[in-house]
């Protein structure tokens, strides 16, 4: 009787330490990684060059957009009725000219973050790396953080973002 309650416990240790091998989990910020690995890039720098000329017009058009607000308060405070209603029609109209912008520029641009990191070069040597750290560490599975809404929350711990960044740089001989 001895012996099964042995066999019995040992078995089931077993298997709670086999379960707890296949759900280790690593997350990766693919991003992060693409950003800082390929930020010496043409195809990069000239994403990045045109998000900042996309942010300098925002930021351009929200100034005008404020001092256009400044003179509508002074022509409300002089009671000018005309200059007033003639404002807040420019007002409104630059608006929603600023709002399409935005809404246009960001899907360009997050279509081209979008085919940066889905070049053929660039996914083959991350999953690569991604699959040597995560059988040398035991991950059982690896998830990317910005596709993934379902991650609620997790530990630092199983970022291998950071890793998988220098890994990359070490293999290329740019560390």
């Amino acid at each position: 009787m001895f012996k099964k309650v042995l066999l019995f416990l040992l078995l089931n240790i077993s298997c709670v330490l086999y379960a707890q091998h296949l759900t280790r989990f690593a997350v990766v910020d693919l991003p992060k990684v693409y950003t800082e690995f390929f930020r010496d890039s043409r195809a990069v720098r000239e994403f990045e060059e045109r998000s900042t000329r996309v942010q300098n017009e925002i930021d351009r058009r929200n100034r005008e957009i404020l001092e256009l607000r400044a003179r509508h308060s002074e022509a409300v405070l002089q009671n000018n009725q005309s200059e007033t209603n003639r404002l807040e029609t420019q007002i409104n109209r630059q608006t929603e000219a600023l709002r399409d912008y935005y809404q246009t520029q960001t899907a360009i641009l997050e279509d081209q973050r979008s085919r940066l990191m889905q070049s053929g070069a660039f996914l083959n040597q991350v999953y690569d790396e991604i699959r040597f750290i995560a059988e040398s560490e035991g991950f059982s599975m690896v998830l990317n953080l910005n596709d993934n809404k379902g991650i609620i929350w997790y530990s630092a711990t199983v970022d291998i973002t950071d890793r998988l960044i220098q890994n990359l740089r070490t293999r290329s001989g740019r560390n």
